[in-house]
């Protein structure tokens, strides 16, 4: 990589870390890493899951939202169908619908956190949190997990640690900078001022170490932060897996809040999932031959309206869709219960019913990707879940 993603993060880290306490703890590169890797896709502002996941065989979704559906498979630009079961992956989404036919793709439609109301915060809230209702909890259930594993390091490609990784668990962040680049002789000055404050000396060593573990973002920072590409920050976090810095990596992609406009073929959200897929694409060009042990959860806070609104959009829902992709799922299935659309089967008659619980999922790959017992999913990590069984077979 070159050197001026280096240099923005030591002054990155100078800003963050310059006065005392908030110095993190040095990356641990010399852990050995999981054979298995885990990242986790948040797509913060709700995905539209009836948009991605097409139940096409519905009669009343053309009823419904008519404007927002695109044409059936088969017809000139359609949805891509998943098997015999009457689901469709959106036309955006060609790279997950090839991932689906070799068996790498598992979806949970009809999924929900515990959470019932439509606020985006609250929401992201009790979702990262493992919790049952907002502000539960101040750590995070992935992070609580990774204290039942056997060291694996974890980072988090965002401006600051999301709710999910925040805990006990040693965990990092890195995101681009969009700070101009320092030059040669700031970069000498500062790194004379400081070259006898060993904690300081080690945060920057370490800062910069996870910026060439990261690889850098080449091209435009500012649209990358502001929603307008996902590739970059997706490959980033694979760099990260493939180096061995993380284990487990998180990132945050926004822009998911379609009240307008949002199109069936085109439109905001064929936007949204075509960066999404160029984006899980490169995660699996980086990892490489490490694909294979890898899982991606690709999760948002809930789902969106049945109908369509007055803007041409959807609305804050409840039942949404989760994906698990990667080498190391056993997929080509829809899992879960399907509670359909007819008028008695909404929820609150409006969205699509939760009928599958994301706890049971998340349970699932932890217990059966990284090894996280039962017990400890039920008592610590989900605390009051016991009646959410793991769903079983993932990996």
């Amino acid at each position: 990589m070159s050197s001026r993603h280096s240099r923005r993060s030591f002054i990155r880290m100078m800003g963050a870390a310059g006065w005392a306490g908030l110095i993190p703890a040095p990356l641990a590169f010399a852990r050995g890493p999981s054979e298995q890797k885990l990242m986790v896709v948040v797509l913060r502002g709700a995905l539209d899951g009836l948009g991605a996941v097409i139940p096409y065989r519905e009669s009343r979704l053309y009823d419904l939202r008519r404007k927002l559906v695109p044409p059936k498979p088969g017809e000139k630009g359609g949805a891509l169908p998943l098997g015999s079961e009457g689901f469709a992956l959106h036309p955006a989404l060609g790279g997950m619908h090839a991932s689906w036919r070799e068996g790498q793709l598992a979806i949970l439609h009809a999924a929900s956190s515990p959470y019932r109301e439509r606020s985006h915060f609250d929401g992201q809230d009790v979702l990262e949190s493992g919790g049952v209702e907002v502000l539960a909890s101040r750590d995070g259930w992935l992070n609580r997990a990774l204290q039942h594993t056997d060291g694996i390091e974890a980072a988090a490609v965002a401006g600051a640690l999301p709710l999910l990784l925040r805990g006990d668990a040693h965990a990092v962040t890195w995101a681009p900078s969009i700070l101009p680049e320092p030059d040669d002789d700031t970069l000498g000055r500062l790194m004379h001022m400081y070259e006898d404050d060993e904690p300081l000396h080690a945060a920057l060593q370490d800062a910069q170490a996870l910026d060439r573990a990261a690889g850098g973002i080449e091209g435009d920072a500012r649209g990358v932060a502001r929603g307008r590409s996902y590739e970059p920050l997706m490959q980033a976090g694979a760099n990260l897996v493939a180096s061995g810095a993380a284990g487990v990596v998180v990132l945050s992609l926004g822009g998911w809040d379609t009240h307008r406009n949002q199109g069936a073929q085109g439109g905001a959200l064929a936007a949204r999932l075509g960066q999404l897929d160029r984006g899980l694409a490169a995660v699996r060009e980086t990892l490489g031959d490490m694909w294979s042990r890898t899982a991606v959860l690709v999760v948002t806070e809930f789902g969106r309206t049945v109908r369509v609104n007055g803007s041409l959009g959807t609305d804050h829902g409840t039942g949404g869709a989760a994906l698990l992709v990667g080498g190391a799922v056993k997929g080509g299935r829809i899992l879960g219960d399907w509670p359909g659309l007819a008028p008695s089967a909404l929820f609150e008659n409006r969205d699509l019913y939760p009928a599958n619980d994301l706890r049971g999922l998340f349970k699932g790959v932890l217990r059966d990707h990284l090894g996280v017992s039962r017990g400890d999913l039920d008592r610590y990590v989900f605390p009051g879940s016991k009646a959410v069984a793991p769903l079983s077979g993932l990996v």
